[in-house]
């Protein structure tokens, strides 16, 4: 994630750097670091960031088709798939383990780079500018 990202998604959660370290268990300089791209915002941080916005979005009446309809997985796919086991295919992004390209990705560095590119988390997240 870059750091015009993070302060984006920042200001859509209506948080201060104070309250956003708060939410995301880390400190107020940390929170500076990223939004000024000194530090490389963590894994975990990024996935706790992402996890509020899509809180945001769901809870403003927005909703979302399921993954495996999107993306019409066949059936072998979908049984061996987290997303679809746990009904969260609004979530796939957040799921480690998923069956997107065939396999379970090695990383979440990996996952969040195909994760990008898809259209399902692009749907998800277009309305939410610089994301």
């Amino acid at each position: 994630m870059e750091s015009n990202n993070f302060k984006t998604i920042r200001a859509r959660l209506k948080k201060t750097q104070k309250e956003l370290a708060q939410l995301l268990g880390v400190s107020i300089k940390a929170i500076h670091s990223y939004e000024q791209g000194w530090r490389k915002i963590p894994h975990h941080v990024e996935r706790q960031l992402l996890f509020l916005l899509s809180r945001i979005i769901l809870n403003n009446g927005n909703s979302s088709d399921k993954c495996w309809e999107i993306l019409k997985c066949p059936d072998k796919t979908l049984k061996k798939c987290p997303a679809w086991e746990f009904k969260a295919g609004d979530m796939c992004w957040f799921i480690n383990g998923t069956k997107c390209s065939g396999e379970a990705h090695n990383s979440w560095e990996d996952k969040m780079e195909e994760c990008r590119k898809c259209k399902v988390f692009k749907g998800f997240f277009e309305t939410q500018k610089g994301i």
